[in-house]
């Protein structure tokens, strides 16, 4: 099979001849200094491209995906043309910061000495009332400048390379909510001011409707992944009520979901980290067809209750690696086995794409890293 003909055949619950095989994304990709690493272990070198500055992940080259058996590559809106989305290096008292104020007006910042990654450093809707959400200047979604080259993009990989092709990450309705607030005054409003959540909830949703329409508009017809997603859970359980999330996130969620799906014939892939097992009979109902990144040290994210309870109506996409306890810190043999193990349980009757829990981070050693993506073409094999 192709790379593009594997993936498709996973995500319809069919079997490939092996599973797929994914890394490079802004939820499955790989942290700066982790792919450095990498580089010097295979003495490799490469101008390193950053895909997202906030997580720190780079964009792996064709050769190490090559290397690596991975079957998607993945294709990008952008910021709209006016955005100046440039990083700032500032002094605040007396250190160095990597400053960047979003298209949401929320600033991001690192400090110089760690580039880990970039953590909020200001809320624009700290202090704001019901009042100033009308009035506060959210970007357009649908400013064409967004998707300038994206057809042509896809086209070229679907024509010349055996690739499936995805989009990034979008979609985020709940999380730049609370992004912009700040955490502790959202989990507050919940509780005290619910009418502003909504209105702040409707507002990012009317960018996110806006957005797909113009994103699919150019790709729909030809993209295989469409990636959305919100943090729903934590490792211990939900992250915030499952009431307030079933009374005023779902049905938002719900609403782009089928928006989505009305001007695209892809897939619709659900990114929530964490023990989000409370929440997957809402996602299916709300129309998404895979879920990443399978957390399976979380509670109740066990990878065979999974494939057996939900796994002929969801496409599991992650849960192939300890990521927390086995890859950052154990031998290449034990990543091999944790490798079989998880690839044994989830693997069976399609339905199931390879990569680590989320991002592979900072200070994994690179042998690991080999040896993950070697025992998956492996063990992967039908």
């Amino acid at each position: 099979m192709t790379s593009r003909e594997r993936v498709l055949s996973a995500l319809n619950f069919q079997t490939p001849d092996r599973v797929p095989i994914d890394l490079g994304g802004f939820q499955t990709g790989i942290h700066k200094k982790a792919y450095l690493d990498l580089l010097g272990y295979l003495d490799r070198e490469e101008e390193i491209h950053m895909l997202d500055p906030v997580q720190q992940l780079v964009k792996p080259s064709e050769e190490v995906l090559e290397m690596l058996h991975v079957d998607i590559r993945y294709v990008t809106a952008k910021g709209a043309k006016d955005f100046d989305g440039s990083i700032r290096m500032n002094f605040r008292n007396g250190e160095l910061w990597h400053d960047l104020k979003d298209e949401f007006g929320i600033v991001w910042s690192m400090p110089d000495k760690q580039q880990l990654y970039m953590d909020i450093s200001h809320h624009p809707l700290a202090e704001a009332s019901i009042e100033d959400i009308a009035d506060y200047p959210f970007p357009d979604g649908s400013d064409p400048s967004r998707f300038e080259g994206v057809r042509e993009e896809v086209l070229n990989l679907q024509k010349n390379t055996p690739y499936a092709v995805s989009t990034g990450i979008g979609g985020v309705v709940y999380e730049i909510c609370w992004y912009m607030r700040g955490l502790e005054k959202w989990y507050t409003d919940m509780l005290e001011n619910p009418s502003f959540c909504e209105a702040l909830l409707d507002r990012i949703l009317n960018f996110w409707i806006d957005y797909y329409t113009g994103f699919m508009k150019e790709i729909g017809d030809i993209i295989d992944v469409v990636m959305i997603g919100d943090d729903l859970a934590g490792q211990a359980g939900p992250l915030f009520s499952p009431e307030f999330y079933r009374a005023v996130v779902k049905p938002r969620q719900k609403k782009l979901v089928q928006h989505i799906k009305s001007l695209t014939g892809s897939k619709i892939w659900y990114h929530t980290c964490g023990a989000a097992v409370e929440y997957i009979p809402d996602l299916i109902d709300n129309g998404i067809d895979i879920l990443n990144p399978v957390q399976i040290t979380a509670e109740g994210m066990d990878p065979e209750y999974l494939k057996q309870t939900f796994g002929d109506k969801l496409v599991f996409w992650g849960g192939g690696m300890d990521s927390q306890h086995i890859l950052p810190f154990k031998d290449p043999e034990e990543v091999r086995l944790n490798v079989k193990s998880n690839m044994e349980a989830f693997k069976h009757g399609g339905g199931y794409v390879f990569n680590n829990v989320h991002n592979i981070q900072a200070g994994v050693p690179p042998a690991n890293i080999i040896a993950m993506h070697e025992a998956a073409y492996e063990f992967g094999i039908y």
